[in-house]
């Protein structure tokens, strides 16, 4: 009896533990990165990642014309800087900050509404672990009220 109640409370917990991470990196959103936004206001959605090292992500996101945005992007501070990239549906890149020194934000305006790929990634960097921890990347949306 003992032994089934103990497998019970582990397949729960095991249940549990993705719900778990992934409300802290929503609250490591909310609390850190947001504040990257201002003074531009949130558009109401948290896009948030536990990533390693050498991962990627992608995210697609519809943008309008004549509004202006800033993409904040940001990651908990046992990773190396984020780089990430905006790329159009040709597969143009718009936006890189590899070559900004990791700037966290990009603000910008299109002049027609389109779908771009915002484009994640957790470089390796020289001198950490290899088998560094994961941490919370997350990609927040804002525009400018009119």
């Amino acid at each position: 009896m003992k032994k089934i109640f103990h497998f019970t409370v582990a397949i729960a917990l095991l249940t549990l533990l993705p719900l778990s991470v992934n409300a802290q990196c929503k609250g490591f959103a909310k609390k850190i990165c947001k504040v990257e936004l201002t003074p531009y206001i949130h558009d109401g959605n948290y896009h948030a990642a536990i990533l390693t090292v050498g991962e990627e992500a992608e995210l697609y996101k519809t943008f309008y014309s004549d509004t202006d945005y800033r993409i904040a992007v940001c990651g908990s501070v046992n990773l190396p800087d984020i780089e990430f990239r905006v790329i159009d549906s040709d597969r143009n890149v718009l936006y890189s900050n590899e070559d900004k020194e990791y700037a966290m934000t990009w603000d910008f305006r299109l002049e027609a509404s389109q779908q771009l790929k915002i484009f994640v990634k957790v470089p390796t960097a020289e001198g950490l672990p290899e088998d560094i921890a994961s941490g919370c990347v997350a990609i927040m949306f804002g525009f400018l009220d009119k």
